[in-house]
């Protein structure tokens, strides 16, 4: 299998991103997949490597990268090294994070040589907030050939009450913890500022406009995100599927660290799930 790691996709006047690519080298151009990481999350959280590797398996050639101001560094990619980034980033920074790398993918470059990729094939694979992201994404541009969410998200701004906002607003800047590493990681206001003023970020309204083939899995015992976000977007899709999955959690039995050289058996359906639908539809 190939495996390129780190890949730093440079950007003018934008911090540059940092990518990986799995696929089997067999000559033959493969489907992409393109997954999108979520809200505190990275390209190398716990399970991710070994779900790419299931992709590339399949048959696919597997993309996956941290988006520019998500708290990591090109220097150490897997840790929260700077929470200032991570206050600056916005909805529409991550959409155009995903363009720039959707727009890699289509060009020629040293990284995946051309007769192992079929750039004519992109889909998106989107978890948590990132699979937000995807179903907005999805609704504007016509490259991008299959959708699939993990867990997504249904309304970006889900949890911003009128006083809540109202006193970020006054402060300039709200915490929020992360769980695993017990650092305060900050939200500045403009992250609100860019939901509330454009309505492309109305995800529910976005994905009416979506027609291409589209699989929406959600765990039925996700803590993070209610499975009725699932219904609410499987039901603004025209070209919709919907697979819940019996007591599954928001990472499908993954954590971080993942150190089992197996995954989970949630994790195990939903890439199956995932593949078959890729394939078929």
């Amino acid at each position: 299998m190939e495996i390129i790691k780190n890949f730093i996709l440079e950007r003018k006047s934008k911090r540059n991103i940092l990518l990986d690519c799995f696929y089997e080298a067999t000559g033959i151009a493969k489907p992409v997949v393109i997954f999108i990481h979520g809200f505190k999350g990275f390209k190398d959280w716990g399970a991710w490597d070994l779900v790419a590797k299931c992709f590339a398996e399949k048959g696919f050639v597997f993309v996956k990268f941290n988006f520019s101001l998500n708290g990591t560094t090109i220097e150490n990619p897997a840790e929260f090294d700077n929470l200032e980034a991570f206050g600056q980033n916005t909805f529409s920074q991550e959409l155009q994070d995903l363009e720039d790398v959707i727009n890699w993918t289509f060009q020629k470059q040293d990284a995946i040589p051309d007769d192992e990729i079929n750039r004519k094939d992109i889909s998106l694979i989107g978890h948590s907030r990132g699979g937000g992201i995807a179903l907005v994404k999805t609704s504007e541009d016509t490259r991008i050939k299959k959708l699939i969410t993990w867990a997504a998200v249904s309304d970006f701004g889900v949890n911003w009450d009128d006083q809540f906002v109202e006193e970020w607003q006054e402060k300039g800047v709200t915490y929020v913890m992360n769980g695993r590493t017990k650092q305060e990681m900050p939200l500045n206001f403009s992250l609100y500022q860019d939901y509330h003023g454009n309505g492309k970020l109305n995800i529910v309204e976005s994905s009416k406009n979506i027609t291409i083939p589209s699989l929406i899995i959600h765990g039925t015992d996700d803590m993070a995100v209610n499975y009725e976000s699932a219904l609410h977007i499987n039901k603004s899709i025209r070209n919709s599927g919907l697979i819940l999955i019996e007591n599954a959690n928001h990472v499908f039995g993954a954590s971080h660290p993942y150190s089992d050289d197996q995954l989970p058996d949630d994790m195990k359906m939903v890439i199956a799930k995932s593949c078959e639908f890729l394939k078929t539809s």
